[in-house]
């Protein structure tokens, strides 16, 4: 079951910059992970920072998702039951979605990653990493795309 998070704006300098393409709209993160205790922390300390965040229990949770809602970034864990990460890519990718990505795992499938190359993960996070890499891997990859103003 999808749980979408919303926090209560405490400071203004937490808060993300707004999408270039709608200035009103907060940027809307999908965080897809088995773990339910590894989910909460990286939903809290997103949400902390400004974002809407909605977490995916699994690859198939996300996929419905994916489906019923806009988001500008899909954080998803590789090894899922039922749908994999990068199954769960594969399916976004081939109906051309272009919905940026990043991919966290505790051993990354290097080989997997080298043989699919059109799956374009725009970065990959170790599963444990600190909040300081989550959110820096975040606004890098969301100031590539154009979702947010990358001046913080």
């Amino acid at each position: 079951m999808n749980k979408l998070l919303v926090p209560a704006p405490k400071n203004s300098e937490l808060m993300p910059a707004p999408s270039r393409l709608n200035p009103m709209r907060r940027i809307s993160i999908l965080l897809a992970d088995d773990d339910f205790y590894t989910r909460e922390l990286n939903a809290g300390v997103l949400l902390r920072s400004g974002y809407r965040v909605e977490t995916a229990e699994d690859g198939v949770a996300a996929w419905q998702a994916l489906n019923d809602d806009r988001y500008d970034l899909l954080i998803t864990e590789h090894l899922m039951p039922w749908v994999t990460g990068l199954e769960l890519i594969q399916k976004l990718r081939s109906e051309a979605r272009t919905l940026p990505v990043i991919l966290a795992s505790g051993m990354p499938p290097v080989e997997e990653l080298n043989r699919h190359p059109g799956l374009q993960i725009q970065a990959t996070l170790q599963k444990t990493c600190t909040p300081e890499v989550l959110l820096t891997t975040v606004r890098q990859v969301l100031g590539a795309t154009g979702a947010t103003d990358d001046s913080k």
